[in-house]
């Protein structure tokens, strides 16, 4: 558990520190956590304060020297931080029952260093026992003996190595969580005090602790110029979320019942409205509805992305490389075309297109052959790709006969499938061709996967799946290799 760790490092750092100036804020600093989350915790485990800690095992340490024969008090006193021989001597008789020049063997009071451990046994059956199966960070693991030794870079890349990994593991237990708030026989009445106590402190107050320790951590190291800093805004919506804030109609009515009285939660309606639906190892399968649980397993992909994607997209750049990257928010426009499965032959794209240049007052700024793919606002396991070849016409374009179109507006409306947004990220590429394309290794193709992963690392929101959709643009005509992407996102 990460308060057990960061508790047993405070101590650490106490111990090999007493004979120097003790800062309880920067002990704080160095176990990844603010100072009064610091204090209120250690009082609560051990039973005494940091400064009575640290107190009483300098007053024990300086007993012990005194009994040397060659030791001198004022000596003593100042190696163990006092100031002055007085508060010295009041404060070692307090504690030691005699004054300093008195002590001798038999009578010396020791406070020994404390070990934090953990043992419970017993007890019922925890009704959510994939609770631990939540991958959070081991700052054992990022912070080990030669940890102070580790540069900046050499530190961020274990994070970068843990983001991963939870990334891997994460969704599966957000997912069994979603079913254990759906399983009716896991919320009778003698199981609330518990459910309450394993949803709120096991879940929620352990993703807030390591959030405040990831924020403390990243702080540190952002001087260096190697920390992403879209984090700290997805680390802070992830605590907004995970307070229970900015949620808005039905979901938002059960989040702030439920935070205010966790009992409402005996009522399967509102336990349907915070589970939400399963939606799989990579987040992206169909839900009737989208739930508490969807949205906080949602940020906690966004932290993982913004450490370890940026590091991804470098090596997935092999033989090419992006020549630029924006986000724009374009005007309305319509998009029109044909469905590419009417388009096989190169010589049927080429008549398609020489129809839309014959078009001449109808262009938009936007004047590229696309090959643009959505699934009609449907998620990926539910409403198959489709693929229309055209282009971005002004708004309100007249449709030649035999053509489609799609209408693309500035504003989204959040409503599943049509119109669609006209937020984008566009990217352009250069290299090898092959390259660029290459499916093996990748999601869907080298560029398309660049592309998402750039903006995931940003921390933009891509409107999946109720306005996804996506672009193939082909910057020297269709009969060319396309050398850039368009991915629709949220700005």
């Amino acid at each position: 558990m990460n308060w057990i760790q960061s508790l047993s490092k405070a101590i650490d750092i106490i111990e090999r520190n007493l004979t120097n100036e003790l800062c309880i804020d920067e002990i704080a600093r160095q176990v990844y956590t603010s100072s009064s989350h610091f204090q209120l915790v250690f009082h609560l485990v051990t039973g005494i304060t940091v400064g009575e800690y640290i107190r009483n095992r300098r007053l024990s340490l300086a007993a012990l020297d005194l009994l040397k024969p060659t030791s001198r008090i004022m000596d003593v006193a100042l190696r163990y931080q006092y100031d002055t021989q007085e508060s010295f001597s009041k404060a070692f008789t307090r504690f030691h029952g005699v004054p300093p020049s008195k002590i001798r063997r038999g009578r010396v009071r020791m406070f020994h260093p404390l070990t934090i451990t953990i043992n419970i046994q017993g007890g019922f059956d925890m009704t959510f026992p994939q609770m631990d199966d939540f991958y959070l960070v081991d700052w054992n693991e990022i912070n080990d003996e030669k940890g102070d030794k580790l540069s900046a870079v050499e530190k961020y890349k274990r994070l970068v190595s843990w983001a991963g990994k939870a990334r891997a593991q994460n969704p599966g237990v957000f997912d069994a969580l979603t079913e254990w708030i759906l399983d009716d026989s896991q919320w009778s009445d003698d199981k609330l005090a518990e459910n309450e106590q394993i949803l709120m402190q096991g879940v929620l107050a352990r993703f807030k602790q390591q959030n405040s320790q990831l924020r403390a951590f990243l702080k540190e190291l952002e001087p260096s110029g190697v920390v992403n800093k879209a984090v700290f805004k997805i680390l802070d919506q992830f605590d907004d979320q995970l307070s229970g804030l900015f949620f808005e109609g039905r979901l938002g009515e059960a989040v702030t019942k439920m935070f205010a009285d966790f009992s409402v939660m005996r009522e399967r309606g509102i336990r349907e409205i915070i589970a939400g639906n399963k939606t799989g190892p990579t987040g992206t399968d169909h839900v009737d509805f989208f739930g508490y649980i969807n949205c906080l397993k949602d940020c906690d992909a966004q932290v993982q992305w913004a450490l370890f994607m940026p590091d991804l997209v470098k090596k997935q750049q092999q033989g090419f490389r992006v020549d630029s990257f924006e986000y724009k928010k374009m005007p309305a426009m319509r998009f029109i075309g044909k469905e590419s499965t009417e388009l096989a032959t190169m010589e049927a794209r080429k008549e398609l297109f020489r129809t839309l240049d014959a078009m001449t007052g109808h262009k938009s700024d936007f004047d590229y052959d696309v090959l643009l793919m959505h699934h009609y606002g449907l998620a990926i396991d539910v409403g198959p790709c489709h693929s229309f070849w055209g282009r971005f016409m002004k708004a309100s374009t007249p449709v030649p006969e035999g053509f489609l179109f799609f209408d693309f507006l500035p504003v989204t409306d959040k409503e599943a499938g049509l119109p669609f947004c006209s937020q984008v990220a566009f990217a352009t590429f250069s290299g090898d061709n092959e390259a660029m394309h290459k499916r093996e290794g990748y999601d869907i193709d080298a560029m398309y996967d660049v592309t998402r992963n750039i903006i995931l690392g940003d921390g933009v929101d891509i409107p999946y799946p109720v306005k996804y959709w996506t672009a193939e643009v082909f910057l020297d005509g269709c009969d060319q290799p396309s050398t850039a992407y368009l991915f629709s996102v949220e700005l």
